[in-house]
């Protein structure tokens, strides 16, 4: 009780955060970044050595201004993220601005549901809130819970608040086959670290030996819908657009783990344009190969 009395003054206290100014905001930005990088040094190692495994190619140098750029950038979404728990619909659709939305009416009025691959790359937490009023066809968010119930609970209401549907990642396949006779956009995350019994299948990415989970292949062929990757692009400071780029259109006629690998090559291509803005202090390759032979 007296934890979730905490988180749920936690919760309180980022809503008023989240009332304050992005101007504000910003300058609070610039502080945590400071803090992040130079004082405390947060997972500066885990940064590194990913870094360090990802781009061997690179020179040191390189590597740390990517480093010094990514926790800049990290500090900039942790302000926005917090802003993104009271942001109004015109904020959003000012800050968040679709490239391509007629493809998604384009599939729709082909009788095709979408299935949308995204990664945590940029500003995903306000792509959540635009996606809520991108069609008024049902728009569903697989999620992946956290260990806190209440900051899982917080979240999933600010990520829905626009219209879209949250769903749980063990629930996905029930909640999808139900679905079926609908026209859908399911947006899932293609970077998640699978648990150990969940790791079932290794590739190549960013020059490792990498556990992914299946999910959206399995979706996919279930469901029988297109594949599409949800990228994200910043503009400026607290601006981005989002484009809807094609990856899949007939699933039936792929080979096994082909759309997995469409799909993870294509984040891969997206790290590598500008890799700063992907979340580095993930602990993304916990897991080896070898340890799913134990």
């Amino acid at each position: 009780m007296i934890k979730k009395g905490l988180s749920r003054l936690g919760t309180f206290f980022l809503y008023l955060l989240s009332l304050l100014p992005f101007w504000f905001l910003y300058l609070v930005s610039d502080i945590v970044f400071v803090i992040l990088y130079y004082i405390t040094g947060y997972r500066r190692k885990v940064v590194q050595e990913n870094l360090r495994n990802s781009f061997p190619e690179k020179s040191e140098a390189e590597r740390s201004a990517i480093e010094r750029k990514y926790y800049k950038y990290m500090a900039d979404l942790m302000m926005e993220t917090i802003k993104s728990v009271s942001m109004s619909e015109k904020q959003v659709r000012k800050r968040m601005i679709p490239t391509n939305p007629e493809l998604v009416d384009h599939y729709f009025k082909q009788g095709k549901s979408i299935m949308a691959a995204a990664g945590h790359y940029c500003n995903w937490e306000m792509a959540c809130l635009s996606f809520g009023f991108l069609t008024e066809k049902k728009r569903v968010i697989v999620y992946k819970p956290q260990s806190n119930e209440v900051f899982t609970d917080f979240f999933n209401r600010t990520r829905s608040r626009f219209g879209a549907t949250m769903i749980s990642m063990r629930q996905t396949l029930r909640k999808m086959i139900e679905f079926k006779n609908e026209l859908t956009f399911t947006v899932l995350a293609s970077d998640q670290t699978p648990t150990l019994q969940d790791a079932k299948y290794f590739t190549t990415f960013l020059n490792q030996q990498t556990a992914v989970f299946l999910g959206i292949e399995k979706l996919t062929k279930v469901v029988n819908c297109v594949v599409v990757f949800y990228r994200i692009d910043l503009v400026k400071r607290g601006h981005y657009t989002y484009t809807f780029v094609p990856l899949v259109e007939e699933p039936e006629k792929t080979k096994p783990y082909e759309i997995t690998e469409i799909h993870v090559k294509y984040l891969e291509s997206l790290i590598r344009e500008k890799p700063e803005y992907w979340l580095w202090s993930h602990r993304r390759w916990k897991i080896k190969p070898e340890d799913t032979q134990k």
